[in-house]
C-alpha cells in the first residue's frame, strides 16, 4: 500500500516531464518536491530491506548513501549549472545554500525529534547509544574538524573531495566488522514485508524499487530546483532561503521518517545511529562532490568559491555539527541536550527570515550564532574530555585494543 503511494505521488511529476505540460513553478515545485519524496522512500525501504541480507560494511556504505541520494541529486545540480554559469553566478549561492540548510536541518531538527518521541512513547528522557557507535560520532567529528579547514580557505576544491572521500571509506571500512544485532526486531513498514518475500522475488522487488527511485529522482531533481527559484520569485520570497529550507525538507524527510519509523519499533538508538550516519555521509561525500560537479559543468577543474555569506553559512553548519556531537560524547542524547539543538536551530532559522533583506545583518548574525555554537561545543568537549578519549580509543584502535561488541558505556 504505502509503496503504491509512492508510486502514485510520483506519477503527477513524470506525467509533467512526458508531456511538457507547464503548470507554474508553485506547481512545479510541488509536483517534482513529492516525486522527489517518494522517490527518497523507495530508496529507503529497498535499503531497510537489505540490511539483513548484505555485508555490514557495504550496507553502511549503501544505507548512508541511498536514503540522502535525492539531497546529493538537488545540490549536485545547482553546483553544475554553478560551473556552467561561472564563479559569480547565483547558483553558486543556491549550492551552498542547499547544502549548509540540509545539513543543519538533520542536526537541529532531525535529532532533537527522535528524543522527543522516544520519550513520548515512555522510552526514557534519553537516546542510549552503544559503543559500537562511537565510531560514527568519532568519524562525524574528524568531517566536521576538517569543514573548518574549508571555511579557512574560502572554498571547496577537488582536493577536498579527495579528503573527504578517503574520510568516508574509512568510515566504512573501520565498520566493516561491527556486530550485529541479534535481537533486532524486523523491519518497520515496506521493509518488513519486502523481506517476507522469496529470496529471488526478494531481491527483484528491491532492485526495482531502486531503479524506479533513481530514475525519478534524474527526472524530478533538475526541474525541482528550477521550480524552487521561479516559486520564490513568483511569491515574493528570497529564493536563498527556499532553497536553503525548504528543498532539505522534502530531500530529507524519507531519511528522517525511517529514523522515526525505527523509534517506533523501539529502536531509537539505531534510528539515531542511521541519522548519524546520513550526518557523515553529507558531510564527506555531498560536500566533496560538489567542487566535481562544478567541475564538470565548468569543463575544466574548479573551485566552488565561498563569499562572505557562504563562508559564515559553513562556519554555522560546522560549529552547530561540533556543539552537536559535543552533546554525544557520552553516547547519549537526552531531553535537555535535544532541546537545547532544536532551540537554537529555531532561533537561526528565524533570525534568517527576519534579516533575509539586510545582508551584513545577515553575515553578523550567522557569525555571532557560529561563536556561540563553540563556546558552548568547548565546554561540553573541556567537560567531557575524559569522555571523548574513550570514545576515539574505541572507534580507531583495533577491536581486540579497543572494546570490541556493546560493552557497557563509560559512567
Amino acid at each position: 500500500m504505502l509503496v503504491a503511494l509512492a508510486v502514485a505521488a510520483a506519477t503527477p511529476a513524470l506525467t509533467l516531464r512526458l508531456t511538457g505540460l507547464q503548470v507554474g513553478p508553485i506547481g512545479e515545485t510541488a509536483a517534482f518536491g513529492a516525486a522527489i519524496l517518494a522517490a527518497g522512500f523507495l530508496l529507503s525501504w529497498g535499503a531497510e530491506a537489505a540490511e539483513r541480507h548484505v555485508s555490514q560494511g557495504l550496507i553502511i556504505a549503501v544505507v548512508a548513501l541511498v536514503t540522502v541520494l535525492p539531497e546529493y541529486a538537488v545540490d549536485l545540480y545547482y553546483a553544475y549549472q554553478a560551473g556552467k554559469a561561472g564563479p559569480g553566478s547565483q547558483y553558486v549561492h543556491y549550492a551552498a545554500a542547499n547544502m549548509t540548510g540540509a545539513n543543519r536541518l538533520l542536526v537541529g531538527l532531525a535529532w532533537p525529534l527522535l528524543v522527543a518521541i522516544h520519550w513520548a512513547r515512555g522510552g526514557g528522557r534519553a537516546v542510549e547509544l552503544t559503543r559500537a557507535n562511537a565510531v560514527e560520532v568519532a568519524f562525524l567529528l574528524l568531517a566536521s574538524l576538517y569543514a573548518f579547514v574549508i571555511v579557512l580557505k574560502d572554498g571547496i576544491g577537488p582536493l577536498d573531495f579527495v579528503v573527504l572521500a578517503a574520510f568516508f571509506g574509512a568510515y566504512v571500512w573501520r565498520t566493516r566488522s561491527a556486530p550485529e544485532d541479534e535481537d533486532e526486531d524486523e523491519e518497520p513498514g515496506p521493509a518488513a514485508a519486502l523481506n517476507a518475500l522469496p529470496v529471488a522475488m526478494r531481491w527483484a522487488a528491491t532492485a526495482a524499487l531502486t531503479l524506479v527511485a533513481c530514475g525519478v529522482i534524474l527526472v524530478s531533481a533538475e526541474p525541482f530546483a528550477e521550480a524552487l527559484v521561479g516559486a520564490g520569485r513568483v511569491l515574493g520570497l528570497d529564493e536563498f532561503l527556499l532553497i536553503q529550507w525548504l528543498a532539505p525538507l522534502a530531500s530529507e524527510a524519507p531519511a528522517m521518517t525511517v529514523a522515526v519509523l525505527f523509534v517506533l519499533a523501539g529502536r531509537a538508538a539505531n534510528g539515531l545511529g542511521t541519522l548519524v550516519s546520513d550526518k557523515i555521509s553529507q558531510w564527506t561525500l555531498l560536500v566533496g562532490m560538489l567542487p566535481l560537479a562544478m567541475s564538470v559543468g565548468a569543463g575544466s577543474l574548479a573551485n566552488l568559491p565561498l563569499d562572505a555569506r557562504q563562508a559564515e553559512e559553513f562556519l554555522l553548519t560546522a560549529a552547530q555539527s561540533l556543539f552537536a556531537l559535543g552533546l554525544l560524547l557520552r553516547l547519549r542524547l537526552g531531553l535537555v541536550s535535544a532541546f537545547a539543538l532544536a532551540s537554537l536551530f529555531g532561533l537561526q532559522v528565524g533570525l534568517a527570515f527576519a534579516y533575509r533583506d539586510d545582508a551584513a545583518r545577515t553575515v553578523a548574525t550567522l557569525s555571532a550564532l557560529a561563536w556561540v555554537y563553540l563556546g558552548l561545543a568547548a565546554i561540553l568537549f573541556l567537560v567531557n574530555r575524559r569522555h571523548l578519549v574513550d570514545l576515539l580509543r574505541v572507534a580507531f584502535l583495533p577491536p581486540a585494543a579497543g572494546a570490541p561488541g556493546r560493552p557497557e558505556r563509560p559512567d
